[in-house]
C-alpha cells in the first residue's frame, strides 16, 4: 500500500502543482488549500506525511502541524515557505513543537521537484 501524503497550499496551482509530482511518484495524495480543510480531510484519512505551506490565512501551517500530529501522532512533519519573514512566525512554534518531541523540516519554496522527493522518501524513512 502506498505511503499517504497530505498536501496543503492556499496557492492552488502551487499544491496542485505538488500534489501531482507527489501522485506520480508513487504516493496516495490528498490536496487542500487551507489549513481548515485539511482538518477536515484527516477525519477520514490519516496521512503519514503532512506537507504543507507555513503562511496561509486562517489556520497557518505550523498550527496545522500541531493539530495534524495530534490526531495521526505517526504522521511526519514537512514544512515550507517562500517567505522571508517565515523565520520570524516560526520561533514562536518551534518550543511548543520541541516541548512535545515534534520534528519538522522548513523547506524553501520553490523547491526543484527532485529534492522535493527526495526530502519526501527521507522525512517517511524517520522514526516518529
Amino acid at each position: 500500500m502506498a505511503q499517504k501524503i497530505l498536501v496543503v497550499d492556499d496557492e492552488r496551482s502551487i499544491a496542485d502543482t505538488i500534489a501531482e509530482i507527489i501522485s506520480d511518484a508513487g504516493y496516495d495524495v490528498r490536496c487542500c488549500y487551507s489549513g481548515a480543510e485539511a482538518i477536515d480531510i484527516l477525519d477520514n484519512f490519516e496521512p503519514n506525511l503532512l506537507l504543507t505551506d507555513v503562511l496561509m490565512p486562517g489556520i497557518n501551517g505550523f498550527e496545522l502541524a500541531l493539530a495534524t500530529k495530534r490526531r495521526c501522532s505517526a504522521c511526519r512533519l514537512l514544512l515550507f515557505s517562500g517567505q522571508a519573514s517565515t523565520a520570524i512566525v516560526a520561533q514562536n512554534f518551534i518550543d511548543i513543537f520541541n516541548k512535545h518531541g515534534y520534528r519538522f523540516e522548513l523547506l524553501p519554496k520553490p523547491l526543484h521537484p527532485d529534492a522535493l522527493l527526495s526530502k519526501i522518501e527521507e522525512a517517511l524513512l524517520q522514526a516518529v
